[in-house]
């Protein structure tokens, strides 16, 4: 759906005042000069940026090296260069796989550019299509890295159980035709809690020097018509959290035991461990940081969710 003239106004005041702090003619914040004429040496800035987006449409998050596939970094960093009016490269807090989508994933970039924090939303939001969103801009210290700064990471699987398909948000959650039991499902998850080895619920392709990792919490509820598999860890594996996602739902339709989770993650073996749920209905939902780089709080989406604690 395009926006409206109204929206397009709004954003454009701010691409307007962007661009002009780049001109020649406009003087920036930085724009001084000595006295013989000579610019002072150009000063980077480093900002992080929270960004939103579904991802149904794209290979991913990171850039692809084959030409003409659409990925969430390249987007994004084209859009960015506009606004800074010099190229810009971006890093994440978490790169997810293709048709996942993110509603609070963290970047940072450096820029000789200076701008008004409005200016790196409304204005860059004027340069990215629908499915993506600027949703904060906030200046930060050259300690601050979106992805080794990061303390946890949170995602939420959203899985629609009926009889029927959905027509609404078909590629925004993963439905199946099963009836699934909750509980059952929460009893096996809590077997994948805490530090483990987990090369079973791994891509047999992850590149992860390790397989290690700590799974802090799995809660499993309802949401409306949804059912919601909300997991935080310190980090997540290659298609981990979709192979969890895979089990869960195979023990949650009957096919399985509970204890057959703890047999996939004790067997250490990929083909132990069933198949890996499809990528609709996977959200990237919170980044925990420091204190000290002061980052607004995530407010734990996808908004739609009738239940989001």
């Amino acid at each position: 759906m395009q926006r409206d003239k109204s929206q397009l106004q709004h954003q454009q005041g701010a691409t307007t005042v962007a661009l002009s702090c780049g001109s020649a003619d406009v003087p920036c914040a930085d724009a001084s000069v000595a006295d013989q004429g000579i610019p002072e040496p150009a000063k980077l800035r480093r900002y992080a940026l929270c960004v939103e987006y579904a991802g149904g449409a794209y290979r991913g998050w990171q850039t692809q090296k084959e030409k003409d596939v659409p990925s969430i970094q390249e987007t994004v960093e084209k859009a960015l260069s506009k606004i800074a009016n010099e190229p810009v490269s971006v890093i994440c807090a978490g790169r997810t796989d293709a048709c996942v989508s993110g509603t609070y994933q963290i970047i940072h970039f450096d820029t000789t550019a200076d701008r008004p924090d409005r200016a790196w939303v409304m204005g860059t939001n004027t340069q990215l299509p629908d499915d993506i969103a600027i949703r904060w801009a906030k200046p930060v210290d050259d300690s601050f890295h979106a992805r080794f700064s990061a303390l946890e990471r949170r995602y939420r699987y959203l899985i629609y159980s009926s009889p029927v398909k959905p027509a609404l948000l078909s590629r925004g959650v993963t439905w199946t035709h099963k009836q699934l039991d909750m509980s059952r499902m929460q009893t096996a998850a809590n077997y994948l809690l805490g530090e483990h080895d987990f090369t079973s619920y791994r891509a047999v392709g992850c590149q992860a020097k390790s397989p290690v990792r700590e799974v802090k919490a799995m809660d499993i509820y309802g949401a409306g018509d949804l059912i919601v598999i909300d997991v935080r860890g310190n980090a997540f594996l290659h298609h981990m959290i979709r192979n969890f996602a895979g089990v869960l739902m195979t023990i949650g339709c009957g096919e399985a035991e509970p204890l057959w989770a703890k047999q996939v993650l004790d067997a250490r073996d990929r083909r132990k461990g069933g198949i890996t749920a499809p990528p609709y209905g996977l959200y990237f939902v919170d980044v925990k940081y420091p204190d000290q780089y002061e980052l607004p709080k995530s407010t734990l989406g996808p908004y739609f969710l009738t239940q989001n604690g």
